[in-house]
């Protein structure tokens, strides 16, 4: 997801006047995000992986500086308290992705869909660059899931039970409720996307990735790349967590974040900008 924007950061000056802060139109937004996803979908291979790795990677640190307050604040801070610092520190891992420009599979990646829409891409240029970001996404997530069990209760700032709490509540309830609530969360990152495109300067946009996305880690809504670390980390420490539950957790979480993503942003906000110029 990338962060680029040629406007003058906050707080400059072009010319002798302020920065503009005017959220642009549906349309501009819409002709941003089909040019954002075409030079995704145009992207070489190797670039997209070495993107993707890095993204995954990054995205692990907001279930370590989760798992480090929870164990901080076990028996010292109140469920409630701790919930909103827990989803406060979830957005640290995608403002990271956001700010570094790396490719997170749930969202430019669900949004390049409008140039197939749009008829300038194939389907099959679609899957290979979801391919490509998904798989390494995973590989970053894994390596940085085996690192943060390894040193992170060595170091002394995590107990291993906190591990367990974090994933534990992401695979213990059914398949459809599941769906549903990742649903919720594609929904809610492909919707970060359009909107990060649709405002101008740095700190509007990190404000809106930590509100958009500290509201799934409040809700510990299940997203397919920072859920591979938290639920993998729990498999690493605990039998209660099987391979069988983190293979499921993470087929049912990536369809429910394709869906929410494609349905209720791409194809709605598509269609809607779209009927609008027609109209």
């Amino acid at each position: 997801m990338s962060a680029q924007s040629d406007e003058p950061e906050e707080g400059s000056t072009e010319g002798g006047r302020a920065p503009d802060h005017t959220p642009i139109s549906q349309e501009e937004t819409l002709r941003a995000q089909l040019e954002l996803g075409k030079e995704e979908l145009s992207r070489p291979t190797r670039g997209l992986a070495l993107s993707g790795l890095s993204a995954g990677l990054d995205i692990g640190f907001g279930p370590l500086f989760m798992t480090a307050l929870i164990t901080a604040g076990a028996g010292v801070w109140t469920e409630p308290t701790l919930r909103i610092a827990t989803g406060v520190s979830y957005a640290i891992g995608f403002v990271f992705v956001v700010l570094s420009g790396t490719e997170l599979f749930t969202e430019h990646t669900t949004l390049a869909v409008l140039p197939v829409l749009n008829g300038e891409a194939t389907v099959f240029d679609l899957l290979r660059l979801w391919g490509v970001v998904y798989a390494t996404n995973l590989v970053g997530g894994a390596v940085f899931a085996a690192g943060m069990v390894r040193f992170g209760p060595a170091y002394g700032i995590i107990d291993p039970t906190a591990f367990v709490r974090l994933a534990g509540p992401l695979v213990s309830h059914s398949v459809l409720t599941t769906l549903a609530a990742a649903v919720l969360a594609g929904w809610l990152m492909a919707l970060l996307s359009w909107m990060v495109t649709s405002v101008k300067g740095s700190s509007a946009r990190i404000i809106l990735v930590v509100a958009v996305t500290a509201v799934i880690g409040f809700g510990h809504l299940p997203h397919s790349i920072a859920g591979n670390v938290e639920v993998l980390a729990g498999l690493l420490v605990s039998p209660a967590i099987t391979a069988a539950d983190y293979l499921r957790f993470l087929a049912v979480t990536t369809v429910g974040n394709v869906l929410g993503g494609t349905v209720f942003v791409s194809l709605l906000k598509y269609g809607y900008v779209i009927g609008g110029l027609d109209g």
